[in-house]
């Protein structure tokens, strides 16, 4: 029901940890996500830890979900000395194309502690149904 849109995005994101690149607007980070059926929805989880609730972006066009983030530096006193920093700051962001089968308009998401929640339910035609068989006389074969 879902397709990556990148099948090089991993690749990207294994670069970008080794090289340290923090994502731009422009050119923005991966970020991993779980995706699985439940029930009659599917539900995506983005991992998204220390960003703001009101820092995520979550779009749909047509079925196109795009979801993006933005991890900024915590706030440090002025006389703090850093001696590490190793968690990735910039922007973040994942496309996935959605299938027809989707429900679109009504997609839900929930963030708590620091994974991003999609619900999209299954429309009602892709459920699976029970089709009647109509049946007709049996005719006899003169000859």
């Amino acid at each position: 029901m879902l397709m990556r849109t990148d099948p090089f995005r991993e690749f990207d994101r294994l670069a970008q940890q080794l090289l340290g690149n923090a994502g731009t607007w422009s050119k923005p980070s991966t970020m991993p996500m779980d995706a699985y059926r439940e029930g009659e929805e599917y539900v995506i989880a983005f991992d998204l830890p220390g960003v703001n609730a009101e820092a995520i972006d979550i779009d749909v066009q047509r079925n196109m979900l795009t979801v993006k983030a933005e991890r900024r530096p915590a706030a440090k006193a002025d006389d703090a000395q850093v001696e590490l920093s190793e968690r990735p700051l910039g922007v973040f962001s994942r496309q996935l194309v959605l299938a027809d089968t989707l429900d679109t308009e009504h997609i839900s998401a929930d963030y708590d502690a620091g994974v991003l929640t999609v619900r999209i339910p299954v429309t009602e035609r892709a459920k699976p149904r029970r089709i009647a068989v109509g049946g007709t006389s049996a005719h006899q074969i003169t000859g």
